[in-house]
């Protein structure tokens, strides 16, 4: 075990992927010689060579189209997208084309081609900086979303989506990136993809969240004990496929629903995971489910960040509002 953030837990990810897999390669702008803009491809250039760390042109679109060239080829790219907000020139490509070579060619082919991105508001970023984009994506057949929201579960999802044979697209907390450390272990593990955990056990409802946004729920539910009220916190961990098996479990017991996402409220996340759960589980419910999640504009820039923002006292506020209902 050693002590790791965020951004060191993927770059031990990808170094033990690449010396266990010779196909794998990584590519994107500035991976290389400058270990990406965050360091998290640091040192990986020496190890592997520029043959298999590739630094790219500034060319989303190229970027994607030649990664998806090279999976249905044979190889397993992890290309790197330095921020979200700067996806949507590549949008075609992962639509169009990596989601579809399996259906396409009716199984034939597949595209086993992971795309790496930071996300997410909190770090007073610029225009297209800070944007959460998952929904466009997960609402996408033939694409997984993946969104850890700790060291540990980023290593593990990171081998696991790497070694998938179908796109994957992983993102990765900005605002976590090097907010703490936790214990990581060394030696090589996966975590399944699709498959969520129950991060904090509770009785009186039910806090649904992923990524980032996992933080200040564990938060909200530790005060939360403080005045009674005791919460069981669901770190989805991926978005698509989405486990609503254990969040209908959760609800069973619990008899109520909050989901929390940074994301636009409108045809979120939250969203679909509570008319799921008014699906299924309608009549185990004890209130009315509810959502906290960011607002449908723009994410702002830096003095307004902070409002934009799911916090704590916001998921306080709404889930005593739930409890008391």
């Amino acid at each position: 075990m050693a002590e790791m953030n965020l951004v060191q837990a993927i770059n031990l990810a990808l170094g033990q992927e690449m010396q266990r897999d010779q196909s794998v390669v990584v590519m994107g702008e500035d991976v290389g010689v400058d270990g990406g803009v965050f360091r998290a491809t640091e040192g990986l250039i020496a190890k592997f060579g520029a043959e298999r760390v590739i630094d790219t042109p500034l060319s989303e679109s190229g970027i994607i189209g030649s990664a998806i060239g090279m999976a249905i080829a044979g190889l397993k790219p992890v290309a790197e997208i330095q921020f979200s907000g700067f996806i949507y020139p590549a949008f075609e490509q992962i639509i169009s084309h990596a989601a579809r070579i399996r259906n396409r060619s009716r199984g034939r082919f597949t595209c086993p081609l992971v795309i790496r991105s930071p996300y997410g508001a909190g770090i007073r970023a610029l225009e297209h900086h800070q944007e959460s984009t998952e929904v466009y994506f997960a609402h996408t057949p033939g694409i997984k979303v993946v969104m850890p929201s700790n060291p540990y579960d980023a290593k593990g999802l990171l081998a696991a989506s790497i070694r998938d044979p179908d796109p994957v697209i992983f993102y990765e907390s900005l605002k976590l990136y090097r907010a703490f450390k936790m214990e990581v272990p060394e030696k090589d593990y996966e975590i399944e993809i699709g498959k969520a955990g129950i991060a904090r056990k509770g009785k009186d409802l039910t806090i649904v969240s992923f990524g980032a946004m996992m933080r200040p729920s564990l938060e909200a539910a530790e005060e939360l004990q403080q005045e009674g009220i005791s919460a069981e916190v669901v770190d989805l961990k991926t978005v698509n496929p989405l486990d609503l098996e254990t969040v209908i479990k959760s609800v069973e017991k619990t008899g109520r629903l909050l989901v929390v996402h940074e994301a636009p409220r409108t045809c979120g996340m939250g969203a679909e995971i509570c008319a799921r759960v008014a699906e299924k589980a309608l009549l185990e419910l004890k209130a009315p489910v509810s959502r906290v999640t960011g607002y449908d504009t723009m994410p702002p820039l830096a003095k307004l960040e902070n409002y934009y923002l799911p916090d704590a006292n916001k998921i306080m506020i709404e889930a005593k509002r739930i409890a008391g209902f």
